[in-house]
């Protein structure tokens, strides 16, 4: 009874914490915040001056007593104090005015994480206000935000890739057959456009300027059209400002390692999956997902290489908010997907 009650008053959440932005959703309103998982401090007393899109601006511009923080890295909490007061600032943008009842909240994680990071993870939750905390990893999230038939005793296979990790894992009857993590994602091939850009024109760039650049261009297969882009930096020899064209072939290029890595570890998954799920894999596809599936080309390449479809979610980005946010919805229906 006590429960139902805080159902109905209380405000239910669902948050995926991610190293690249954070989104949060309600029952009532979808997803009601979308913003980068960044933090801007005052160096000398360790105030926050700003969270979330007005802190990412601060990236690569601040000077010396301003940090821009990203306190996630590779998908996990690497800065608790600052993670904290970014989760407080979040909750409090949806839970506006007096909140009698604390929020009930899932945060979907990693399927690699560790208890450590797991317990700073929870720790994390009730520090910014929740009354139980709950976590799901990711690609079940995922799977369930697609709508995939998780409960059937058939083999669903999700690549979701996001900001610090790319997940990948085989689901039937509602539990993780097998996953594979591999903390390379889209900030990996951000800091590849950065090193290609300094080892091969002799221009440094910032990370803002680098995602500008793959979201506009980059790709993991071959275009049937060429793209280009006015990339600005720095002139590594002199220090001079300094713009140059670069082409969609050459980003291509340069994101080329971590792209790989993508691949394989996909083609790992598969090569560990008992015969009867791969079998239902070939014959439904794989499931993309996450800001990653964004890339173009990514998933004909995977088709390419390694002869399975390969579906991208209408909405990748969302896609593991949205899950997180029906397990908060239809409770008993997802009781076996939530982490011990």
């Amino acid at each position: 009874m006590l429960k139902k009650f805080f159902s109905i008053f209380g405000k239910n959440l669902a948050m995926d914490l991610g190293t690249a932005n954070t989104l949060l959703y309600t029952p009532k309103d979808g997803i009601v915040l979308n913003q980068p998982s960044v933090v801007a401090v005052d160096a000398r007393t360790n105030n926050v001056l700003a969270v979330g899109d007005e802190a990412k601006e601060y990236l690569g511009r601040t000077p010396e007593k301003i940090r821009a923080i990203r306190p996630l890295k590779d998908g996990v909490i690497a800065d608790f104090e600052i993670t904290k007061v970014m989760m407080v600032y979040f909750l409090k943008q949806v839970i506006k005015g007096v909140n009698l009842f604390k929020p009930r909240l899932v945060i979907g994680v990693p399927s690699g994480i560790t208890q450590v990071e797991k317990r700073a993870v929870i720790e994390s939750g009730f520090q910014a206000g929740a009354r139980e905390v709950r976590l799901i990893e990711e690609p079940m999230a995922a799977a369930i935000g697609a709508d995939l038939p998780i409960h059937e005793p058939r083999g669903n296979m999700v690549v979701d890739i996001g900001g610090g990790t790319t997940e990948v894992a085989v689901i039937s009857l509602s539990a993780i057959a097998y996953s594979e993590s591999v903390r390379v994602a889209g900030d990996e091939m951000n800091e590849a456009i950065q090193r290609y850009m300094q080892e091969e024109h002799r221009l440094l760039i910032g990370e803002n300027m680098a995602e500008e650049v793959k979201i506009k261009i980059g790709s993991a297969f071959p275009l049937p059209d060429k793209l280009t882009c006015r990339v600005l930096g720095k002139n590594l020899i002199d220090g001079t400002p300094k713009a140059i064209e670069v082409s969609d072939g050459q980003i291509r290029e340069a994101i080329a390692e971590p792209v790989g890595v993508i691949i394989k570890s996909v083609k790992m998954a598969l090569e560990k999956t008992p015969p009867e799920l791969v079998g239902d894999i070939l014959d439904k596809g794989l499931l993309l997902a996450g800001g990653g599936a964004l890339l173009r080309g990514l998933d004909k390449r995977i088709t390419t290489e390694l002869s399975v479809k390969v579906n991208v979610d209408s909405d990748p980005f969302t896609t593991v908010v949205r899950g997180a946010g029906k397990t908060v919805v239809e409770e008993e229906k997802f009781s076996q997907v939530f982490i011990n």
